[in-house]
């Protein structure tokens, strides 16, 4: 199943707001200037989510030494957001997308394969945005390992 998605890299990543664990509004533009590691996982509480989201939690100072914020993005609720940051000491903001808008908009909400049974699910993936807005680097079907510290050299790759 091919997905056209709107983001390129190279070109401008269109705005969006969604809401934050701790139940602010939370808009991509709000972050205009700054470096922004947006990346997208399956569900809270997961071993493999859980295991990415504290390998960026470990790289988080470094990250943002680099000019760079760090967005997670999952179809759950800011609720549940909050217990998972809360319990893993995640340093940087989880957005809800319940309705699957910005994750189509990345390309990312796909048709999944499990033990035979097939679903609509997030494919796990990353994104680096520029300072000026523009998708710079992506990373599609992300395998988990090693994979914040790639992000970091990148994020140190694009300047300042």
């Amino acid at each position: 199943m091919t997905v056209k998605t709107t983001v390129e890299p190279g070109r401008s990543v269109p705005d969006f707001t969604l809401s934050a664990g701790d139940g602010q509004e939370v808009r991509l533009s709000d972050f205009r200037g700054r470096k922004v590691v947006l990346y997208f996982y399956p569900k809270d509480m997961t071993p493999s989510c859980t295991q990415e989201a504290c390998d960026f939690r470990d790289y988080n100072p470094q990250i943002e030494q680099a000019g760079a914020v760090i967005l997670g993005i999952s179809p759950d609720s800011p609720k549940s957001h909050e217990k998972f940051a809360a319990k893993n000491s995640l340093p940087f903001t989880l957005l809800s997308d319940p309705s699957q808008e910005v994750s189509g908009l990345f390309g990312v909400w796909r048709l999944k394969k499990n033990y035979g049974r097939e679903y609509m699910g997030v494919e796990r993936s990353t994104f680096l945005i520029d300072t000026e807005g523009r998708l710079a680097r992506e990373w599609r079907k992300v395998k988990v390992n090693g994979h914040a510290a790639e992000v970091l050299e990148a994020v140190k790759a694009l300047g300042v």
